[in-house]
């Protein structure tokens, strides 16, 4: 006999995915004990598991695949084939007006300009920072650049210099990071440039002095002085997506965690599996939060089922408090589990980190 747990790791189905399963009459455990609730399930159950898990990967309606699994075993296969036929030829005809519909929308993009990004800067841009806050603001969101080579958009940190301010982000679409810097000599209008990863480390690198740190930015050229130091290089020859848009979030309910100790209890506490955000990437351990009466941050176990709980990848959450580099921050969770999870300074409203959930019923 398997426990929940054994089960989920064996077959690739989450432990949340084989509840529901149970509670749908499709996969019922062989066992469940009267007193703690635990599923059990036989050797046997394996193999329809597995199956399962395919036929789910797949995309197939649920009453398919309640049918496909009674069938499976019979000696008539004629069912099973028609069943996968049927759901064959309606994923090729949805991939047709997908295809159709993204025809359509490229088309569009060919004749209007994109909204979603900024104006490249027409003349020279330059901009005086304290070295120290750049370093800090390059520090709180260089982990979220994204690694994607079919975005490579996203392989760099954005530049947005507005008045006497300058915001650096970063995004892999699971994450993004913002945080501010207050400048002095610029004055003009609103302009942005994507820096590639590489060269913004090369920047990170100078910023050890307590001096003024120089921001340019002259045609493609992008550079950075910090007394006698000097970087330079390309800039990014892709547009960024328009950042602001996507932390316009509606206020959620905050609260103040002490970091070291959430910490532990992340590192220590339970993760479900979950499939890798990024293409040949590992899979994911997924964190179950939720929020506590007494006003607290909890890691969920197995047992614990709620539908406000947040799933969260627990890697990204971990470098999203280490680049916070508070002992105390601000967790500010949606209105819904599906909302954004905002990791916040409590000294300073303009950095922050945006997480997007992991959905638990999958």
């Amino acid at each position: 006999m398997r426990s929940i747990g054994e089960m989920a790791r064996a077959s690739g189905l989450g432990v949340s995915a084989l509840r529901f399963y149970d509670r749908a009459g499709v996969l019922v455990p062989a066992w469940v004990d009267p007193v703690s609730g635990y599923r059990w399930y036989a050797p046997g159950q394996l193999d329809e598991a597995r199956l399962l898990a395919r036929l789910r990967r797949a995309g197939m309606p649920l009453a398919d695949i309640r049918l496909v699994l009674a069938g499976w075993s019979g000696a008539d296969t004629d069912l099973v084939r028609g069943l996968l036929g049927a759901h064959l030829r309606r994923l090729e005809r949805g991939l047709t007006e997908a295809r159709g519909e993204f025809s359509t929308l490229e088309a569009l993009l060919d004749h209007r300009e994109n909204p979603m990004t900024a104006s490249s800067p027409t003349g020279t841009v330059r901009l005086s920072l304290p070295a120290s806050a750049l370093a800090d603001a390059l520090d709180a969101v260089r982990f979220a650049v994204g690694k994607d080579p079919e975005l490579p958009m996203l392989g760099g940190v954005l530049f947005d210099v507005d008045a006497d301010a300058l915001h650096v982000v970063a995004t892999d679409r699971y994450r993004m990071a913002v945080a501010r810097v207050d400048g002095a000599g610029h004055g003009g209008p609103r302009a942005q440039v994507a820096v590639p990863a590489p060269l913004v480390d090369a920047m990170r690198a100078l910023l050890g002095e307590d001096v003024a740190a120089d921001f340019a930015v002259e045609g493609d050229r992008v550079t950075l002085q910090a007394g006698e130091r000097r970087v330079s290089g390309e800039r990014l020859a892709h547009d960024f997506p328009d950042y602001r848009r996507l932390v316009r979030l509606p206020s959620g309910r905050r609260i103040v965690v002490h970091v070291p100790e959430f910490r532990r209890a992340l590192e220590a506490g339970p993760v479900r599996a979950a499939e890798a955000g990024e293409p040949g990437g590992a899979a994911r351990d997924v964190s179950v939060l939720a929020t506590a009466d007494d006003g607290t941050v909890v890691v969920c176990g197995d047992g614990d089922e709620d539908g406000n709980n947040v799933g969260v990848d627990r890697g990204f959450l971990l470098d999203a408090l280490a680049a916070a580099d508070r002992d105390q921050l601000v967790m500010e969770f949606g209105a819904a589990p599906t909302s954004p999870l905002a990791i916040r300074r409590v000294d300073d409203e303009g950095t922050f980190s945006l997480l997007m959930p992991v959905r638990l019923d999958n």
